[in-house]
């Protein structure tokens, strides 16, 4: 990949930004690029657990209105643990919903280092070619 950019005349703002060489600009896009693309991959992953998980709890909440006291397994830290359905549901919605909270809390931190990326490329005048 080349960038052009023209680190003699960066665009106006409020600051100007700290001169760096052309290669230095690469670099700091390319890690930019690359922060940005681990946050989306690690939100994709929790999306597919997450909805695993509601998948897991929309079969359990079924066998929890027939048969509460149902025997049901659960996979903890690799081992497989005999429970019951009315132990296993609660567990299971706080952990979906914690995952929920790091999905919004990691689309956060991809909105902000979007930005910073944007602003980054107008500062150096970047244009990938």
């Amino acid at each position: 990949m080349t960038l052009m950019s023209s680190s003699s005349q960066p665009a106006k703002s409020k600051g100007k930004p700290p001169v760096l060489s052309d290669q230095e600009i690469q670099q700091n896009y390319i890690r930019m690029q690359n922060e940005m693309q681990a946050l989306a991959g690690k939100i994709g992953e929790l999306e597919q657990q997450a909805d695993e998980h509601s998948l897991v709890l929309t079969t359990l909440n079924e066998a929890l209105e027939e048969e509460p006291g149902r025997k049901c397994f659960r996979l903890i830290g690799g081992v497989l643990v005999e429970r019951t359905v009315k132990d296993v549901v609660p567990t299971l919605q706080t952990t979906r919903d914690g995952i929920r909270k790091a999905i919004a809390n990691l689309t956060e931190q991809y909105k902000s280092k979007e930005q910073d990326l944007d602003t980054f490329k107008r500062e150096y005048n970047i244009r990938p070619v």
